[in-house]
């Protein structure tokens, strides 16, 4: 008996959608449109974010060690020194030739002439944890007996702390205004389709149909029609990201910059979260939108 009534319930939900064809289709668009957006401002942080990453991890922190430590074996005694600093990721000990290599590389040869190793010092490339930390750590490093000076671009560094919390900030507030719009949308999309059926829902209630009886079929509307504007969303916004990234890193290899450090992160990787995320809110938004669109109809 409740196995035949839940089915009728079921039934009925369906049928509903099909009745009511063109706001099912308006609420499937709704909750995409929604979906998409949403879904195309939270990729756009992510991939903002992981580009300041990895700006932050190609922006070094030079160590140069005393002119007095002219052994290498004493230069390079002071790297765990260094590397028991807070927020210090790695550090990689560059010795005079080294470091006389690395510029003669940059000039012609007429500028080589007369330079030897002893005119450079030894030092140590640090990449740091937090560059927010940037200033405090540089401090830190200047104060271990041995290193000279600490060159650290902060400028650089507040500038990119600066980007990665506006776009948190503004990431999470459109977030947020598009949950609610999404809800509001589809809640007054399902109280349309509703309206046309007030009358059968109050019949119902006068002939002793329970209130939960009643609002099934509302709910399993509101399920799969969130169900399919969430799969729907999710396969769109896939495309629309494929050929974003396409294009966009199209134009990227024929600019100055480099691969190495313009990245977009592909969607394979975000794809799970993605969908997990995009069928639970349509799901939610849904199954709130038809429960809400009702209430008013059931205090008969």
């Amino acid at each position: 008996m409740v196995l035949s009534r839940s089915g009728y319930l079921i039934r009925e939900g369906f049928r509903s959608i099909k009745t009511h064809s063109f706001m099912s289709f308006a609420s499937v668009t709704i909750i995409m449109a929604c979906l998409i957006i949403m879904g195309s401002v939270t990729l756009l942080s992510f991939n903002i974010d992981a580009l300041i990453k990895n700006l932050e991890d190609q922006n070094e922190v030079v160590a140069f060690v005393e002119d007095a430590v002219t052994e290498e074996a004493d230069a390079r005694a002071l790297q765990p020194a260094l590397e028991a600093v807070e927020n210090v990721q790695s550090v990689e000990f560059i010795s005079r030739e080294e470091a006389m290599e690395k510029f003669m590389s940059k000039y012609d040869d007429s500028l080589r002439e007369g330079i030897d190793p002893s005119v450079f010092r030894h030092r140590f490339v640090v990449h740091l944890t937090d560059i927010a930390q940037m200033k405090e750590t540089q401090a830190e490093m200047e104060n271990i007996v041995g290193i000279a000076k600490v060159k650290a671009h902060l400028e650089y560094a507040s500038a990119f702390v600066t980007i990665r919390n506006i776009v948190s900030v503004v990431s999470l507030v459109l977030t947020v205004i598009l949950v609610f719009v999404s809800v509001f949308i589809m809640s007054n999309t399902i109280k349309l389709t509703t309206f046309g059926r007030r009358e059968e829902i109050a019949i119902m209630k006068m002939v002793g149909a329970t209130n939960s009886f009643i609002r099934l079929p509302f709910v399993v509307e509101g399920l799969v029609l969130g169900l399919l504007g969430g799969g729907l969303a999710f396969l769109a916004e896939w495309g629309l990201y494929g050929l974003i990234t396409s294009r966009v890193m199209g134009t990227v290899s024929n600019s100055i910059l480099t691969e190495s450090i313009f990245t977009l992160i592909p969607f394979k990787t975000l794809a799970l979260p993605v969908l997990i995320v995009f069928m639970s809110i349509s799901v939610l938004v849904g199954v709130f939108g038809g429960v809400n669109a009702i209430r008013n109809y059931l205090k008969v």
